[in-house]
């Protein structure tokens, strides 16, 4: 009798293991696609949440009602290098800050790669480029990166007040690493701030980026 009411209780336990793995299952799919919400062009832009170089928290969410750039970096990248040896980026960022703009530098480079910098180190990279966007944020998993389908450095983002994301792809279409080149280019970033806050569409809202691939 013992051994009957063992075996049911054990077969009790197996089932009710097996229905919970099976609901846990069905429940998978919406638990991944809701945590794995892409970056679309037209669509509001996904939130997030970053630390910057001196350990504060910025969300995207903090600038509803602004225009934000996004702007994927990596310090030891040849394509970066161009943009910011010649001034290009900076001036870009220093131009918009004054208009309201938000100007955020990402890098999704993982611990050990090109490009990933922590504490001083990481400071003195921000000073010696002399990046002026309104911060610099760590993505070590390249959670944020892969949310965005961000493939390159640079790869650029241009967010509306509405949150909505009004530009992506390339900074410009000279995809070179000669300073020369950035004179004549097309800056698309700065095509699109200057249509949208102007009140007009944006003509060209998707680009193919070129750079480094991001060191996720």
């Amino acid at each position: 009798m013992k051994k009957q009411i063992m075996f049911a209780l054990v077969a009790a336990a197996l089932l009710i293991a097996a229905v919970t793995a099976l609901a846990d299952k069905d429940m998978m799919p919406a638990v991944k696609e809701a945590s794995m919400k892409m970056a679309t062009v037209g669509e509001t832009a996904p939130n997030f949440t970053l630390m910057d170089a001196s350990g504060k928290q910025h969300s995207l969410a903090d600038y509803k009602g602004k225009y934000v750039v996004l702007e994927w970096i990596n310090f030891g990248c040849p394509f970066v290098k161009k943009h910011y040896g010649s001034g290009n980026m900076q001036s870009l960022q220093k131009k918009y800050e004054e208009k309201g703009v938000v100007w955020l530098s990402i890098c999704s480079s993982a611990p050990g790669k090109q490009g990933h910098f922590e504490g001083k180190e990481l400071t003195t990279e921000i000073k010696d480029n002399g990046c002026m966007a309104n911060a610099y944020l760590v993505d070590a998993d390249g959670a944020v990166g892969r949310m965005y389908n961000a493939k390159t450095t640079p790869n650029m983002y241009v967010i509306d007040p509405s949150g909505k994301l009004i530009y992506a792809g390339a900074i410009d279409d000279k995809p070179s690493t000669d300073q020369a080149d950035i004179n004549g280019a097309t800056n698309y970033v700065k095509a699109a701030l200057d249509a949208a806050m102007a009140g007009k569409a944006v003509a060209v809202s998707n680009t193919q980026p070129y750079g480094c691939g991001v060191k996720y």
